[in-house]
Parts: C-alpha cells; structure tokens; sequence
C-alpha cells in the first residue's frame, strides 16, 4: 500500500525539533510549527497572523531587513544569524534558513535555537584573550594592547606608564594554605587592581602571581606615582573573614614611562621589570 505523503508531510513538520515559518510579503506569519513554542515561547495560534518582525531583538532589525529583502530576490539565505525576544522577555539566537516560493507567494524559513552554542562561542573568544582564573586580560592582549598604546602616544606625543607588579611571598600563601586559597587571593589582587584604575587602563596577569597595569594619556609621572600608593594602600587592607584571617600579601612594583624608559613594548616591559626587582631586592634587605 502506497504511503500518502500529501497527508504525512504536516504531521512531519511538526515533529521537527526547529521551528518552520512562512511567512508572506507583508511579514505576516501565515503558519509556524508547534516547535515555535520551545523557540519562542508562544504557541502557534498566537504568532499565525502576526508580524514577524515584531518578535526580532531591535538592534538586529537592520540587518534581517536586508536578508529578507536578499531572500526575496531570489537568494536563499542558509547561515543568517539573529536575536529575537522571547514571550519572557528573554533573548534567544537562532540560526535561519529560508528561501522564498513564488508559487506559494512567501518565504519559508527554518530556525534553530543556537543560544547555547553562541554563549560557548563568546567563551572560547573570552578565554583566548583573558585569564581563565582572574577574568584579567591576559598577557597576549595586553602585548597588543601595548603596542597600540606606544603608537598612539607617539602620534599624539603623549605619555604612557606601565605598572609590573608582583606580589611578595605568595609562595607562603599557597605553601600554608593551599593553592586554592592562593588562587581566591589572586582574584582579589585582581579586583583590586581593577578598581585602582579607569576604564580606559588595561590590568593584565601576566603569569602566576605577576599583573601588569598600562596607564595612558597621563599627566604627569607624579600622577602615576599616586596611582602606585593608592595600589599599595589598597593592596594592605585586610582580607574578609572569609579568608580565615589570612592577611593580604603586599607587593612590589615597578614603573615604566614611555618614551623615556624606552620606545618599545619589549623595553618597557623589561625596564619595568627590572624596577620591580629592584624595589622587591631593597625590601628584602630593609626587612
């Protein structure tokens, strides 16, 4: 017995886990699938009869205008990506195929729900550029950050300070009570530091427990040496019970002004380097 697939096809297009649209040259959704529900969260009575675009996050209305008009042209367009607002309130990001039939007078679109794999994205696109631990930008941006500061204070004939800080007998903290204890330090060194800064300055990890600090557009070397006691300061506020009365680690800093102390991110970094071992020796002498 011949299978009827006239009669099998509806039944099909609901079962599909994506959701299937037509819509017609007004925007006007003239049938959705019942997957629209998970989609969206509306059921498919309450989208039949609305306009499509009603549904799209505003600030990606521009872009989906122009594939639209590209689909109607007769372009199929199969790797579109946008935002539409769910009945929650929430985003969601789908990922469209469609085409345009001009025996049935409307677009026919396929959209699959690719929130879960865009956060992922922007994840991996995070960690390539940041310390998985701190959050911070890691030592890889901050090097690009460094050579676009250097260039744009040479254009402008600005100056620029970099900050090498290191924390002083972290070993101790993760000797005495564990590297997971060091690592809550870590993030609290970071936080610190974040908030010593604008947000126009970059904090960077660069490693272990070293952090760098570009300062640009500065005014004055006296400025920046501010900044290096107002790390310092905070840097020796105590520690909150959570950390078990364990006091915050003090740190040694090095300084480094562009262009006097060098005209390049290599010679800076290794200038200001070298200032911070040179604060950390006389501490060790003085204490």
């Amino acid at each position: 017995m011949p299978v009827d697939l006239q009669a099998l096809y509806p039944k099909l297009i609901h079962l599909m886990l994506d959701t299937v649209f037509v819509v017609d040259r007004d925007n006007q959704i003239a049938f959705v699938s019942d997957a629209c529900e998970a989609l969206l969260g509306y059921r498919a009575e309450e989208l039949t009869g609305t306009a499509i675009t009603d549904y799209m996050h505003p600030d990606d209305l521009a872009t989906t205008r122009a594939s639209i008009v590209r689909v109607m042209n007769g372009q199929p367009h199969v790797d579109f990506r946008n935002r539409y607002i769910r009945k929650d309130g929430s985003i969601v990001h789908i990922l469209w195929a469609a085409f345009w039939s001009e025996d049935v007078g409307a677009r026919i679109g396929v959209a699959r729900d690719v929130t879960a794999l865009k956060e992922a994205e922007d994840e991996l696109r995070f960690l390539a550029h940041h310390d998985p631990l701190t959050k911070l930008t890691n030592r890889s941006l901050f090097n690009d950050r460094l050579d676009l500061a250097i260039r744009t204070a040479n254009r402008r004939t600005s100056t620029l300070a970099l900050l090498f800080v290191d924390m002083n007998d972290f070993k101790g903290i993760n000797d005495i009570y564990g590297h997971a204890m060091g690592d809550r330090v870590l993030c609290m060194v970071a936080r610190r530091l974040e908030s010593c800064v604008r947000e126009t300055d970059t904090v960077a990890r660069m490693g272990g427990d070293e952090f760098t600090v570009l300062l640009t557009d500065i005014r004055s070397q006296d400025v920046v040496l501010e900044k290096v006691a107002q790390i310092n300061a905070i840097m020796a506020e105590p520690l909150g019970v959570e950390f078990g009365g364990m006091h915050m680690p003090s740190c040694s800093i090095g300084v480094a002004f562009y262009p006097e102390d060098g005209e390049d991110a290599d010679t800076l970094l290794s200038h200001a380097d070298g200032d911070m071992y040179r604060i950390k020796r006389h501490r060790s002498l003085a204490g």
